[in-house]
């Protein structure tokens, strides 16, 4: 009897999780429907409407730059300075804010004998760092500091730091002890056992890392760009806001945004297979 009661409560609880999930799940898809519907109303033409349009700008686009010739690759030359200004933006951000995660990642793991209560509080560091996107950093210097690359690099730096500081640190937490432990009964000082033992160790998987945010920095720092940071996404924001007539200098933007981030993609999934392949091996 004792069985039977606690399967029907079984069963029970069950039913009512069910039902649970379902009324949320119409509760969720109410407040979908009547936001859309709220949206829809306050639009200045309804969504239906422009979803028959949403072809017509790309499709200008396109005509233009066919329209241009041979011509449009003299275009996607003229906006190399751009890219490459995005790309020292990606860059230098990638390099400041990996040497500050390494930093951040080392304070904050415990495997590494770091000081007890400092390692909350860099982690709650971290938390924060991550939190905040680059855009809604960038906006705030570029109101401080004005429209320069300068905003876009500081920012991409600071979210960077937090992020790979995140990932360092779960690297931190797997390495082996023991030549941590050999070193520290030899009288090596904190330093010397980072040094020693412990960079060896996370080494290739730090750099691994870094290739990976190096990529996503370079979007970032396009992006970045379209609210007048720089490089090659403020020429993006400047051929967009033209409108017709400057369709072909936009897709001479969209093609060289393509084959750049193509070609870092490209790089550094081969460059990190690389260091994979050697740490495995080790």
């Amino acid at each position: 009897m004792a069985v039977a009661a606690l399967e029907q409560e079984i069963l029970s609880m069950r039913k009512r999780r069910q039902l649970y999930s379902l009324m949320g799940i119409l509760l969720v898809a109410a407040v979908l429907v009547s936001g859309y519907s709220k949206s829809n109303e306050m639009n200045s033409g309804g969504f239906l409407q422009g979803l028959s349009k949403f072809f017509d700008y790309p499709g200008e686009i396109v005509v233009e730059a066919w329209q241009a010739g041979p011509a449009f690759f003299g275009l996607i030359i003229q906006y190399v300075p751009a890219m490459l200004e995005t790309l020292n933006i990606a860059g230098v951000a990638t390099l400041l804010g990996g040497a500050m995660a390494v930093i951040l990642a080392m304070a904050s793991t415990r495997n590494v004998d770091s000081w007890g209560p400092l390692i909350p509080v860099v982690r709650r560091m971290m938390d924060i760092m991550r939190a905040f996107p680059e855009l809604i950093i960038a906006l705030f210097l570029i109101f401080v500091l004005g429209s320069s690359p300068v905003p876009a690099m500081i920012a991409v730096a600071f979210h960077t730091a937090g992020a790979l500081g995140k990932l360092f640190s779960e690297v931190n937490e797997n390495i082996d002890r023991k030549p941590i432990e050999g070193l520290s009964a030899c009288g090596a000082s904190w330093l010397q056992r980072i040094r020693f033992a412990v960079m060896p160790q996370v080494a290739p998987n730090y750099l691994s890392y870094f290739l990976l945010r190096l990529e996503i920095n370079v979007r970032a720092s396009a992006i970045l760009g379209f609210v007048g940071a720089g490089g090659i996404g403020q020429e993006l924001r400047r051929t967009i806001g033209w409108g017709k007539g400057a369709g072909d200098e936009t897709a001479a933007i969209f093609v060289l945004l393509f084959l750049t981030i193509m070609l870092i993609d490209q790089v550094s999934s081969f460059l990190r297979g690389k260091l994979v392949g050697a740490s495995r091996a080790h």
